[in-house]
């Protein structure tokens, strides 16, 4: 079945608009996708027609509001094959991982490993330097090769009987490579460690199951996957969320409260502490809905496309370096021009009506494992065209004659 991209475009409001007098062209989805009119219109419509808090409620407002709530976590669930009570609402895939940290944190002591990879996002360091902070765990990494694929014998060899967590990234944000979790998580799961793996990038690009991967937990964010921001999945095992202590105190988690005791609820009421972001569920229900209507594997090939062809019109380009070229990688292309800074880059870019990223793309580590300060990055998107592909080959080599 082929993919009609136009047809996916119209429900893209934004796509419409111009920047400096051109056509956007917007390759910036890694950091946050365009939102289609399925969910601005699901998010307006809640707030117009039917708005209230959620599951204490007796009203019809409540009770319509509370079904909307849930109806997106069975959406969320179905998308990657869990069971609905393994799935939590957190605010962001950032807050899912802190959540899973800080509940696998409190049973880890001084001495004990959490093994990650040169190629993680902050989200997926920061948390776990806490509790090297805090609780004296050792931290280790395992490598990246000159491709940017993962070393996986370097995994292999950093396993052992003091590993606890493993954390890794489906596909990495800078280089787009697509790690072989099922083979990663085998091997973590017989030195006895428990998975957290960083979905945020893979959702979009790949079909996930969690059950035929075995993670432990899963996250990731709704507004990388066309939905709004404030809002993310955390998927765990239902073993595995029932072990884990509350992250936050308040309304909804609770079981009982006395003077004296508490109880708490069962996952995943027992993490959503407070009144949660109920819109944004909202909106990331109907952000999963719309792309579940698509044809998946036609929106892999359109995406993978778009990367060749983009290959193709730079492969000449002596002056540009590409970070990650790892076999089977996602459409992701980070980049360096020669004798330029990634930020002169995207801001000349930009001015053809071109959006990209520079910077560190929260991954300093990888940073400097390829001896750099920043990089740009171009990433593709179901609603991106071969017309835009070639024009951001265009702007490049427009861009570069300025640098030459």
């Amino acid at each position: 079945m082929a993919f009609d991209v136009q047809a996916v475009r119209a429900q893209f409001p934004i796509l419409s608009r111009q920047v400096h007098g051109k056509p956007l062209i917007y390759l910036d989805s890694a950091a946050s996708a365009q939102k289609p009119r399925a969910v601005i219109d699901a998010m307006v419509q809640a707030m117009e027609h039917s708005y209230a808090n959620v599951h204490r409620g007796l009203h019809t407002l409540a009770n319509e509001t509370t079904d909307a709530y849930e109806a997106a976590r069975r959406q969320a669930a179905e998308l990657i094959g869990a069971d609905i009570n393994e799935v939590v609402f957190t605010k962001g895939a950032t807050e899912a991982i802190n959540l899973v940290a800080a509940g696998l944190g409190a049973s880890l002591q001084a001495g004990d490993e959490v093994l990650l990879t040169e190629m993680e996002h902050h989200a997926n360091i920061v948390p776990w330097h806490f509790l090297r902070e805090r609780k004296g765990v050792v931290l280790k990494f395992a490598k990246v090769r000159d491709d940017g694929s993962l070393d996986i014998d370097s995994f292999k060899a950093l396993l052992s009987d003091k590993t606890k967590v493993v954390g890794v990234s489906h596909m990495s944000n800078v280089l787009g490579t697509v790690n072989p979790l099922a083979e990663l998580i085998a091997l973590a799961h017989d030195a006895g460690a428990v998975v957290l793996v960083d979905g945020c990038q893979a959702i979009v690009h790949e079909i996930v199951d969690v059950k035929v991967l075995d993670a432990d937990f899963y996250v990731f964010s709704g507004h990388k996957l066309y939905g709004p921001t404030g809002i993310g999945i955390l998927y765990g095992k239902a073993e595995a969320l029932a072990a884990l202590p509350p992250y936050q105190g308040g309304g909804e988690m609770i079981g009982q409260v006395s003077l004296e005791a508490i109880t708490y609820a069962d996952p995943p009421h027992r993490f959503e502490a407070g009144t949660p972001p109920i819109l944004e569920a909202i909106g990331l229900g109907a952000s999963i809905s719309w792309f579940r209507s698509l044809d998946r594997e036609a929106v892999v090939a359109h995406e993978a496309a778009l990367y060749a062809r983009v290959r193709d019109g730079l492969s000449g380009a002596n002056w540009l370096r590409v970070i990650g070229e790892a076999p089977g990688k996602g459409p992701i292309l980070a980049f360096t021009v020669e004798g330029a800074h990634a930020h002169d880059v995207a801001q000349i870019l930009d001015r053809y009506g071109v959006a990209v990223r520079a910077g560190t793309h929260c991954a300093e580590p990888l940073m400097k494992r390829f001896d750099l300060t920043s990089s740009a990055r171009a990433s593709f998107a179901l609603y991106n065209t071969e017309e835009e592909a070639d024009a951001f080959v265009e702007a490049l080599f427009k861009a570069q004659a300025f640098f030459a």
